[in-house]
């Protein structure tokens, strides 16, 4: 059964970030996140970004949302 990796998720955001040069402040505010601390806990994989925010990483960063999820089978 597949099931979501989220702290392999929140490794491809903070990769995908470092890559772009972009800062959490720039995430956070792209996503409507009123304090940094969601950004935050995407990128330790205590949470996943919603489907919306989903896909404003995935057209911030230029990849499709499977770049960003990582999923495993257990």
């Amino acid at each position: 059964m597949p099931t979501i990796d989220m702290v392999a998720t929140g490794r491809n955001i903070q990769r995908m970030r470092n890559a772009a040069g972009i800062s959490v402040k720039t995430i956070q505010e792209a996503c409507g996140c009123s304090t940094p601390n969601a950004v935050y806990k995407w990128i330790h994989g205590t949470c996943m970004p919603s489907i919306d925010n989903l896909v404003i990483l995935a057209s911030i960063f230029g990849v499709s949302m499977d770049d960003i999820v990582a999923v495993r089978i257990i």
